[in-house]
């Protein structure tokens, strides 16, 4: 068990809650951020046995292609800012002016400082929900962003 304040900067994780987005060089506050994930597809290598005593094909599995990612960005609706922010973006494939962008995604320490962060690389949005409407709700309005990346790195600052 940790006794002193730097062994518990060191033995104990993070909590996912003290995060930081910046989306080029303007830093937006999200209600939740996922899909920060490295992924590959897979490739089958089948080929047959000859004199095996085992019955069937050899099968061998392969890394293939990076998969695209696909992060979703969440955030409450904020007047003046939302449209500004994530509208105008989106809207930009709309009139074939696509804008690929890079997102980083910073966890932080206590006093707000970026410990580890992501960064994902040629991001472009491919869809924009608006808020779920409901009266007997009191919920807060919040929409969300589905971004395609080509690639995502991670480093510890």
């Amino acid at each position: 068990m940790a006794t002193t304040i730097e062994q518990m900067k060191t033995d104990y994780p993070l909590p996912v809650y003290n995060y930081r987005v910046d989306i080029d060089s303007d830093t937006i506050s999200f209600s939740e951020v996922s899909g920060l994930e490295i992924a590959y597809e897979t490739i089958t290598y089948k080929e047959s046995r000859i004199n095996a005593t085992v019955p069937g094909p050899n099968i061998m599995y392969m890394p293939g292609m990076p998969k695209p990612l696909n992060i979703i960005l969440k955030k409450g609706y904020v007047k003046g800012k939302s449209r500004q922010a994530l509208y105008n973006w989106i809207n930009g494939t709309k009139l074939n002016r696509t804008v690929k962008k890079d997102i980083k995604v910073h966890l932080c320490d206590e006093t707000g400082k970026s410990v580890v962060q992501w960064t994902v690389i040629d991001a472009f949005p491919v869809k924009l929900t608006a808020p779920s409407f409901s009266a007997s709700a009191d919920d807060v309005a919040i929409e969300s962003m589905e971004l395609v990346a080509s690639s995502l790195t991670m480093e510890e600052n």
